[in-house]
């Protein structure tokens, strides 16, 4: 397969989508932030001082999943119709995990827009939380899954492989 955004120069260029149909298409990303115990308690207990961390970072996810092609030369501008970030907090690791899924009905896929809205998620939870720790790390980034579109269906299988050792129900859930 040929990489799509370079023409027979190998110029970087946009990808004509204009012959596509339209089509209904999803992508999720996930990634991971890793803090300290204090940080974590204070998230969990809303004790940082700057309010709902979880609440601000989902909504700061949301708008870097609606400005993707602000940041990314080669992406389109995309009329997302559902973005939704959630995020899953581990006591034992201390960590806080963050899952961006996104829809549209278009002409090209939202797997960045969905790698976008994780990032900048994680982002915002390392911003308003470094007062009490700057040595926080964000990590494993990733697409879980796209739907729709000519290259079909994706799942991302090495990544569930991986994660099939860990104990399940260690975790609590927080959707926004």
């Amino acid at each position: 397969m040929d990489l799509t955004h370079f023409d027979k120069n190998g110029k970087a260029v946009m990808v004509d989508v204009t012959e596509k149909n339209d089509t209904l298409r999803e992508a999720s990303a996930a990634g991971k932030i890793m803090v300290s115990r204090e940080v974590f308690h204070a998230v969990k207990e809303g004790g940082t001082g700057k309010g709902d961390v979880l609440g601000v970072a989902a909504t700061a996810g949301i708008m870097g999943a609606k400005r993707t092609w602000e940041l990314i030369p080669m992406c389109h501008i995309l009329p997302l119709t559902n973005c939704r970030i959630t995020f899953d907090m581990d006591e034992e690791e201390s960590s806080i995990s963050c899952t961006c899924t996104v829809k549209v009905t278009g002409k090209t896929g939202v797997e960045m827009e969905a790698l976008t809205g994780v990032s900048v998620a994680l982002l915002t939870v390392y911003d308003m939380c470094k007062a009490l720790d700057k040595t926080m790390e964000i990590g494993e980034i990733y697409l879980v899954k796209k739907t729709g579109g000519k290259s079909g269906d994706v799942y991302n299988d090495r990544r569930k492989s991986r994660d099939e050792g860990k104990m399940e129900g260690s975790s609590r859930n927080i959707k926004r």
